[in-house]
């Protein structure tokens, strides 16, 4: 029986030969294998990619730590950022990761369906940014790696769930556990303090369930428990709405710049712009396209959305999100 692929499946299975790491590998076989049509000509090769992701996730997943039989995960940043999401039980995190990105974890009504870690790509306009999945936070239980992931972070999204009546406590809940291992959770857009040794992480505080009742009352319990620290998200995983305004705001929480390199006499090419820190300079974006280019670099000319348009800037120029780039050795 013919398998009758989609044109997607093999846009997609292209990717593969792209990918660098085990993770961004394991994302795109599960992207293929939610397009195989299920039915008994695929059967071969839906086990086939099933088995395939089971290797990479024990492969990655497993790792040893300095305490004597403990589980240890570490995932390797790709794209643009890494994101963690943490919360409580049944908040719907991993549905959230379903909804945002290709990715298919595991999703179910009880508490504690995700158990360890679970990594995606979501895809923001022209660049990706990683999502992990982890499991819910108690006052009771977080495991240690679990902080470690956490510090290492670019930034946080910490889901609550909007019809349940008490997620301020909830809420505080997560946040006095982080605070034990002086982990501390700020608003997306404060400049992250010096001091030690306390970890301070960018956060995006998500209300998810907006299509439950009764979540405008308990998002406006929130919104006043917040005050100034916090200017939360109102979103439904489930139905979709909110999400798109949400990745702009992950986007933003990351303090990023897309830039655009061009070659004289040559367009940009938009759909692979470099990735960097805002603030970052005209010979921060060089070194990034070649170590050599810095060094050698004489001038940059500069397109912007608003105020350039091929004008000559210096090597400390500071870029904008967008800008375009020409760089003269």
């Amino acid at each position: 029986m013919p398998a009758n692929l989609p044109p997607q499946y093999f846009e997609t299975e292209r990717k593969l030969k792209t990918v660098k790491t085990p993770q961004e590998k394991r994302i795109i076989l599960e992207e293929l294998l939610s397009l195989v049509p299920k039915h008994k000509g695929t059967e071969k090769l839906q086990a086939l990619l099933k088995t395939k992701i089971a290797k990479l996730k024990s492969a990655a997943q497993k790792k040893p730590t300095i305490a004597k039989h403990a589980l240890s995960f570490h995932f390797e940043k790709t794209g643009a950022g890494q994101v963690i999401l943490i919360g409580p039980p049944n908040a719907g995190k991993s549905m959230l990761v379903k909804s945002l990105s290709n990715a298919n974890p595991e999703i179910a009504d009880y508490p504690f369906t995700t158990r360890t870690p679970y990594p995606a790509m979501m895809q923001y306009e022209n660049i990706q940014i990683q999502l992990i999945d982890t499991p819910p936070i108690t006052p009771e239980y977080m495991e240690v790696w679990h902080y470690e992931l956490v510090k290492e972070a670019d930034g946080i999204l910490l889901l609550l769930d909007l019809s349940s009546s008490g997620l301020v406590d909830t809420m505080q809940a997560v946040l006095d556990r982080l605070k034990e291992k002086k982990i501390e959770l700020i608003d997306e857009d404060r400049t992250i303090p010096a001091e030690v040794p306390f970890f301070y992480k960018r956060t995006l505080i998500v209300a998810n369930k907006r299509d439950l009742k009764p979540a405008e009352e308990n998002y406006d319990v929130l919104k006043k428990a917040l005050e100034s620290k916090f200017s939360p998200i109102s979103v439904s995983a489930n139905s979709g709405d909110g999400l798109e305004y949400l990745k702009k705001r992950i986007f933003s929480m990351l303090h990023i710049i897309r830039v655009y390199s061009k070659i004289p006499g040559k367009k940009a090419d938009f759909n692979d712009p470099y990735t960097l820190k805002k603030g970052s300079s005209v010979t921060t974006m060089a070194r990034t396209v070649h170590k050599d280019f810095a060094q050698n670099l004489k001038y940059a000319r500069i397109w912007s959305k608003t105020k350039y348009q091929g004008q000559k800037v210096n090597r400390n120029h500071i870029l904008e999100d967008e800008d375009v780039i020409e760089l003269h050795i």
